[in-house]
């Protein structure tokens, strides 16, 4: 597994805690397809199905940070997948949906900040 790889995957254990914390229920991680990667699926209080894109950066990234990785591309990449997977599950979609982003600052294996952009 490459740095970048556990990097993501610390960072989407970091938000899936978060989430949880928050009354979340998680449903499913990484959930692959051919046409996109949704980070986390999960249900919050209100029963909205909630994806999530988990953008994570290491110490040392200069002025760069994690949200300036959600280039219009990859929203519409995310947009399509969970659309997909929306359709494709109306009992859990039922109460509507929404994207959101957790950005996450670490440094090592420790989250410094943490940022949470609801309904992007």
């Amino acid at each position: 597994m490459t740095p970048k790889q556990k990097r993501g995957n610390r960072g989407e254990d970091i938000a899936a805690e978060y989430l949880i914390a928050k009354g979340h229920t998680i449903i499913d991680r990484q959930h692959r397809k051919p046409w996109g990667e949704l980070d986390i699926i999960a249900k919050a209080g209100d029963d909205t199905l909630v994806f999530v894109e988990v953008k994570a950066i290491g110490a040392g990234s200069g002025a760069f940070t994690p949200e300036g990785n959600m280039t219009s591309t990859k929203i519409m990449k995310t947009k399509r997948a969970a659309l997909t997977y929306a359709n494709a599950n109306p009992k859990l979609s039922a109460k509507g949906w929404r994207i959101d982003v957790i950005a996450i600052d670490l440094a090592g294996d420790t989250a410094r900040a943490l940022r949470h952009y609801e309904n992007i």
